[in-house]
């Protein structure tokens, strides 16, 4: 099937890839719940092409601001969408049905601790992520426009 330009390319980890297209085909009524965690789909534009790129995450909240964590997995390296938002705060959020654009930051030093351990709670496995690697793993919100 052909890719349109505006069309957002799906995260290449296949089970990634199944989860946004069940949220996407459902309009959230399957995937808005991934196991038992929520979960958002993120697209940010892609920093060296430009196109848009689409990935779910796990969700919490604080306020009216949807927060993700850029663990990859304990991986060493920061995530792809992490660098493209630096790169475009910009983005688009879908959480079940509902889509918006929102603005992405990075968590600062005041709120991040705060912000980590609501995160940690939800999904505790990112307690570990954080034991595995010497990277500070980022805390993100996503603020409605």
């Amino acid at each position: 099937m052909a890719q349109h330009d505006d069309e957002p390319l799906d995260s290449p980890v296949w089970w990634v890839s199944e989860h946004i297209r069940e949220y996407v085909s459902t309009g959230g009524a399957k995937g808005h719940m991934f196991q038992q965690w929520p979960s958002l789909l993120l697209t940010t534009r892609g920093r060296r092409t430009g196109k848009p790129r689409r990935t779910a995450l796990i969700y919490g909240r604080s306020g009216d601001d949807y927060v993700v964590v850029g663990s990859n997995g304990g991986k060493d390296e920061h995530p792809l969408w992490y660098h493209n938002l630096l790169a475009d705060p910009e983005v688009t959020v879908q959480v079940a049905a509902e889509e918006f654009r929102a603005l992405a930051r990075t968590a600062p030093p005041e709120e991040r601790e705060r912000l980590w351990r609501t995160m940690a709670e939800l999904f505790p496995t990112y307690e570990s992520y954080r034991a595995g690697t010497a990277r500070e793993i980022p805390v993100v919100l996503l603020e409605r426009r």
